[in-house]
C-alpha cells in the first residue's frame, strides 16, 4: 500500500491539512476500490455510505493512488531471533541507509535511563550504534510511546539525524525515525529482548524482513538461564488483573479472557483471591 497521504513524518503538510482536505471520509474515498465498501464503521453506515458523502478536496494532500509521496511500503513486519513473534517499523520514516543495518547495541532497561544516560560519552555510542529500550511492552509499562529513542546531542551536532532503535513500546503515528518497535515477545515476560547486552552485535535488513542478534545460541540459553522475571508491583486492583492477563503485541495487547473461543467461559482461577478485594 503506498503512502499517499502528504502529511508528517513522511510527507509535507501537517496534520491540519488533511482535515482542511476532506479528511479521514476524503482519505477513505480514495482507498475505496481497495476497502469492503459494505463493511460498517462505528456510527453504523457502512464504508461505502462514508465514502459516497465524502469529497478530495486537495490532491496534493491526498494523492492518487499511482502517485503516491512515496512509492513502496509504509509499514513492515519483521521476524528473526529477537522479535519471534513479529515487531513493526514504519519504514516511511526512517533513512535509507539504515532498511540494511548491522551495529553494536547499547541498551536501557527504562525510559527513566535513557533520559539520564544519553549523553554519557562512556556509552560510547556512534551513529552506527542501535538503541535498545526494553521493559516498555504491554506487560512491562503498558506499552507507552516511548519508541522515538532520543539521539545523543555530540551525533545530533554532527549533523546525524536517524539511528536505528528497537523496542517493545509504541511510538506515535506523528513521530519519525528508524524504529522497530511492539517487539514481540517483550523483555518483561522473558522474551529475546531481555537477553540483549551492551555491544552484542544486531542486523537488520528491511528487505528480507529479518531482525537478528548476532549472538550464538548456547550463550542465549546461559543468558536465559540467568534471567530472572520483574516482580509483580501490583497484587491486586485493576492494574493487577492487566498484568496477569493482557497479550502480547502480536495478539493485540487485548485481555485473554476476551478472546472468542468454543465456549463462553472465562479462564479458571480468574477471580480466585479477587472477591474480598473488590
Amino acid at each position: 500500500m503506498p503512502l499517499i497521504a502528504n502529511v508528517q513524518p513522511a510527507g509535507e503538510h501537517l496534520t491540519e491539512r488533511l482535515m482542511a482536505a476532506g479528511g479521514v471520509p476524503a482519505l477513505l474515498k480514495r482507498l475505496a476500490p481497495l476497502l469492503h465498501l459494505d463493511a460498517r464503521s462505528v456510527s453504523g453506515q457502512t464504508i461505502g455510505d462514508v465514502v459516497s458523502a465524502a469529497e478530495i478536496l486537495d490532491e496534493d494532500v491526498i494523492r492518487p493512488l499511482d502517485k503516491p509521496v512515496r512509492i513502496g511500503e509504509t509499514l513492515a513486519v519483521v521476524r528473526g531471533n529477537l522479535a519471534p513473534d513479529g515487531a513493526v517499523m514504519k519504514v516511511c520514516a526512517a533513512e535509507a541507509r539504515l532498511l540494511n543495518h548491522r551495529g553494536r547495541a547499547v541498551v536501557f532497561e527504562d525510559v527513566q535511563t535513557i533520559a539520564d544516560r544519553i549523553d554519557d560519552p562512556a556509552l560510547g555510542i556512534d551513529e552506527n550504534s542501535i538503541l535498545i529500550l526494553r521493559n516498555a511492552g504491554p506487560v512491562g509499562a503498558a506499552m507507552p510511546e516511548w519508541g522515538m529513542l532520543p539521539l545523543p546531542r555530540h551525533l545530533l551536532a554532527q549533523g546525524v539525524r536517524d539511528m536505528l532503535r528497537i523496542s517493545d513500546a509504541r511510538m506515535s503515528g506523528t513521530a519519525y525515525g528508524a524504529a522497530i518497535l511492539h517487539v514481540s515477545p517483550e523483555a518483561a515476560v522473558g522474551g529475546p529482548l531481555a537477553l540483549v547486552r551492551d555491544g552484542d552485535m544486531i542486523e537488520f535488513n528491511l528487505a528480507e524482513r529479518r531482525l537478528d542478534l548476532l549472538v550464538d545460541s548456547d550463550e542465549l540459553e546461559r543468558r536465559r538461564a540467568q534471567w530472572q522475571a520483574p516482580q509483580p508491583r501490583h497484587n491486586r486492583g485493576y492494574r493487577s488483573l492487566y498484568s496477569r492477563h493482557i497479550e502480547q503485541a502480536h495478539r493485540g495487547c487485548d485481555f485473554d479472557f476476551l478472546r472468542g473461543a468454543e465456549k463462553d467461559s472465562l479462564p479458571d482461577g480468574l477471580f480466585d483471591g479477587w472477591v474480598g478485594g473488590w
